[in-house]
């Protein structure tokens, strides 16, 4: 090589190295963690998440929810994109250069009654934010502040991705189709805990969340008395035949390794003791972990409950509500993106509290996401031993423990700026010259 050459590659190095020198510091999330602990950020992410509890909005409902995000992120300088999928939000942190990563929160509650009483309870009946999303925002607003500051470090650009109707809505599927992961490298993603401790995260490679769908069948018969039933087509036995055969699926026809899960779990049908009704509508949910097993639960699911109404002479008509609640792929964690995780939460958290898990038969739409990018996502603990024992998501008692904000924010931002440094676009040198030049 040339003297030239030498010296241009010294240079390059020289340019490099100040990321080279922050590259694999472990000093670098910790100080994160400590900058989301201070009690200024701190209070300021409790206000926020107390202000979206008090006012839960269901999928593509946050009108109200956007609209405080986009205030905060008016006021600390982050420029975004909006309306995505109806609510949602994309803000932009950073050089505005390759690579980017994501980290994504989502908005919407539930349509539940909460039954916490508190200072900050729900001020609308029969909508609770009862997943935790209101912490969600929170933590990822907060996330933003703490990049905003830091900007000028950033070796890429971050994108935030505050995304409506996680919960069975689809919401992520709508944002990726109106460009949310435009020029994204990778994605995270997170879900408060409430039997994990605080400050402990758990997660694994490959399947960690089910794939989901729903259904809704109604099977008709013929309504009269009940002390003449046999002027009568009984719905309800049909029904009930349905329900038990149903269980047949995963008990009888799964293989027992393959974890799958047919559950009903709505039935209306009469309103009178002594009166047959016309028909009856069910409803339930099916899980699988792989895509072949999901379709086939699918396609048994439609045999079993038109072929066991017909047994009773009913007539059924199923809906796999496709549009309302679009079919959700399985969780899948990148083995890469694990690796990493769990390099960056021990210099975070310690790493004892970084713990893997079993797959669960839960579902998230965050898949939606990892299937076109890598993406990678894991559970936050917020459980504090010394406390009462939080209730599961989606109870009316569910509640969060406010001291959660700053590991999420912490986790955050950690996960996207060390992506930014050690996922760096690689360089080509110039070739080197077969002789120096006279």
């Amino acid at each position: 090589m040339s003297w030239f050459n030498w010296v241009s590659l010294g240079f390059f190095l020289y340019l490099l190295s100040p990321i080279l020198s922050l590259n694999g510091s472990s000093d670098i999330p910790s100080r994160f963690l400590n900058y989301a602990k201070k009690e200024e950020l701190f209070d300021w992410m409790v206000g926020v998440r107390r202000k979206i509890h008090e006012n839960p909005e269901l999928g593509y409902e946050e009108f109200e929810t956007s609209k405080l995000i986009r205030a905060e992120l008016d006021k600390i300088g982050v420029k975004y994109k909006h309306p995505l999928s109806v609510t949602g939000v994309v803000g932009f942190i950073g050089s505005g250069e390759p690579p980017f990563v994501a980290v994504r929160a989502d908005m919407d509650a539930l349509a539940m009654q909460e039954m916490v009483e508190w200072e900050y309870k729900s001020k609308v009946p029969g909508k609770m934010h009862a997943c935790g999303h209101d912490s969600h925002v929170a933590m990822l607003l907060g996330a933003a502040k703490i990049l905003q500051d830091h900007r000028e470090e950033l070796k890429g650009t971050v994108a935030l991705i505050f995304q409506p109707a996680e919960e069975g809505g689809g919401g992520a599927k709508k944002m990726i189709d109106e460009g949310a992961l435009e020029n994204v490298n990778a994605i995270f993603g997170l879900h408060v805990a409430n039997k994990l401790p605080i400050g402990e995260v758990a997660s694994r490679h490959g399947p960690l969340l089910a794939g989901s769908g729903f259904f809704e069948a109604v099977i008709s018969g013929k309504g009269g008395h009940a002390a003449i039933p046999q002027h009568s087509i009984d719905p309800i036995l049909a029904a009930s035949n349905v329900i038990v055969s149903l269980q047949h699926l995963v008990s009888r026809e799964a293989d027992p390794l393959d974890s799958q899960v047919v559950t009903v779990a709505k039935f209306q049908g009469g309103g009178a003791f002594n009166v047959i009704p016309d028909s009856v509508t069910i409803g339930g949910t099916f899980r699988a972990f792989l895509k072949e097993s999901f379709m086939q639960l699918r396609q048994r699911i439609e045999e079993v409950v038109t072929g066991q109404a017909a047994v009773q002479r009913c007539k059924a008509v199923i809906n796999f509500l496709e549009n309302e609640k679009p079919f959700f792929p399985p969780t899948i964690n990148d083995k890469n993106l694990h690796d990493y995780f769990r390099v960056v939460a021990s210099d975070v958290l310690g790493t004892d509290k970084v713990k893997d898990m079993q797959p669960l038969m839960g579902s998230e739409d965050f898949a939606f996401y990892q299937e076109k990018i890598p993406g990678y996502f894991f559970f936050l603990g917020m459980q504090n031993e010394t406390r009462k024992q939080l209730q599961s998501p989606h109870s009316p008692y569910f509640e969060i423990n406010e001291d959660v904000l700053p590991y999420g924010a912490a986790l955050h931002v950690s996960l996207a700026a060390r992506y930014l440094l050690e996922f760096q676009p690689q360089v080509t040198l110039p070739e080197e010259n077969d002789h120096d030049e006279l």
